[in-house]
């Protein structure tokens, strides 16, 4: 059994995948801080709502009859980046970057990256005792 497609470890992979992408566009936005112009871009929020649904085994339906309509699914899109609508204040060049505003969500992102892998620890420990113990 591939443990990894677990709803639990999907779940994890998906978040991880998420704040992955997250960190790539704010690392952007403080690269460009001195960048005439520039407004900083985020990425949509995670939604464990849709998540849940990627992470759980779809139920294939079956077609009885010649005139039945095969259901289809909607592959899993990338995280959808947008561009900061408000930003707080920008510079006379037009640059919309605030460091500290960025590096909050760097933070931010940091402390969720370290969660996220530690439940990934924590439910791998519990399929190793539960694996272990049946032995």
């Amino acid at each position: 059994m591939d443990w990894s497609k677990t709803a639990p470890l999907a779940i994890l992979k998906e978040r991880l995948g998420w704040l992955d992408q997250r960190q790539q566009v704010l690392a952007r936005n403080i690269a460009n801080a001195d960048t005439p112009g520039y407004v900083p871009d985020d990425v949509e929020p995670f939604q464990f709502r849709s998540a849940l649904r990627n992470a759980t085994a779809p139920v294939q339906l079956a077609a009885t009859r010649p005139d039945h309509i095969a259901g289809t699914l909607a592959a899993p899109s990338a995280w959808a980046v947008r561009r900061e609508s408000d930003p707080v204040e920008a510079t006379p060049n037009g640059n919309a970057v605030d460091l500290e505003d960025q590096m909050a969500k760097l933070n931010e992102v940091g402390a969720s990256h370290r969660l996220a892998t530690q439940l990934y620890r924590k439910y791998l420990g519990m399929i190793r005792t539960a694996a272990s113990a049946r032995g």
